[in-house]
């Protein structure tokens, strides 16, 4: 029994790794889909797989990066024939999550992105500064195999890091959220979700592939979204709005027709970024005023109960102290 257990263990991360590389390497294909080119680069407004690697290496913890640089090898092999550079391409995809992770942790990180601060560390700690070292490697060695000039390695690395800061603050909130999402008791819940779902499939594609400057529309949506159903809710609006805008982009319709390359870029991922960080830090700070009045009513019950106690006479009952929700990591 023993021995079986200890083969049963390493075969199970085997079979992790290999799942975190089947996904990242879907999510590349996906990130694929959309493509913008800048000053005769390619880069895709969102990659999905640094998302999904961070919140593999989060839910499943560090045994996992194996899996990650085998789904990066992959996307470079499809993109591309391999190179000399190509090992270290794939090294720089694999220290950036490995970064976020160890710097997450570092700030005591918690996954379930209910506090303020924890929504904070994901966007600077997990994405603007992990994601430097991947477009840092990248855009590098593409200077030095000679692929790019070196006049032109800060217009490669930038719309990099910004792919990989975005594919982190959109996907990697998703994959953590929700897992732990459970299903409105109330029917009016129920009633209020499908009409934010109806109106939102409505709105977004028209404010996305419609002539004229109608994004910020897209905002009240976000702000309902987090009001009632926080992070899960306000999330994927976020992601629904971001994916159709980068469609949009990508296809030089709506408020992107006719605009240089340089400002479909730029619109574009501001954009996408003022969606993902109003979703999360809204969110942030409503899920923390719901716990806070619900600690302030759980308190003010348990000082009416030691009241009515002494009241009567009676002993006041042992109050159990109150604990924080502990920590969902792995």
């Amino acid at each position: 029994m023993v021995a079986r257990q200890d083969l049963r263990a390493p075969a199970l991360v085997v079979l992790q790794a290999l799942a975190v590389a089947a996904c990242y390497y879907a999510g590349g294909r996906l990130g694929l889909l959309y493509e913008l080119r800048m000053n005769g680069s390619v880069v895709s407004p969102i990659w999905p797989p640094t998302g999904i690697a961070v919140a593999s290496l989060l839910l499943l913890g560090p045994r996992v990066w194996p899996g990650i640089a085998l789904g990066a090898l992959l996307v470079v092999a499809h993109l591309t024939s391999l190179q000399p550079v190509s090992p270290g391409t794939v090294f720089g995809n694999t220290a950036a999550p490995l970064c976020a992770y160890l710097l997450l942790r570092a700030a005591g990180f918690r996954t379930d992105l209910a506090r303020l601060r924890d929504c904070l560390s994901l966007v600077f700690l997990g994405g603007f500064a992990a994601m430097l070292v991947s477009s840092t490697i990248g855009a590098g060695l593409l200077v030095l195999s000679g692929d790019v000039p070196a006049g032109r390695f800060w217009s490669v690395w930038l719309p990099w890091w910004v792919g990989d800061a975005m594919g982190v603050l959109l996907i990697a909130p998703v994959l953590l959220v929700l897992p732990r999402v459970r299903s409105p008791v109330h029917w009016f819940r129920w009633k209020e979700g499908v009409a934010l779902a109806v109106v939102t499939a409505a709105l977004v594609p028209f404010a996305t592939y419609t002539p004229g400057s109608l994004l910020f529309s897209v905002y009240p949506l976000l702000i309902w979204a987090a009001l009632r159903f926080e992070l899960p809710g306000s999330i994927l609006c976020a992601l629904f709005a971001s994916v159709l805008a980068t469609g949009a982009a990508t296809g030089r319709r709506g408020p992107f027709d006719d605009l240089p390359d340089t400002e479909i870029m730029i619109n574009l991922h501001a954009f996408n970024a003022a969606a993902a960080l109003t979703a999360l830090l809204l969110s942030a700070v409503i899920t923390e005023q719901h716990h806070t009045r619900r600690s302030v009513e759980q308190a003010c019950r348990e000082l009416v109960q030691v009241l009515e106690h002494l009241t009567a006479g009676e002993p006041a009952p042992r109050v159990r102290p109150q604990r924080e929700e502990s920590l969902d990591e792995s």
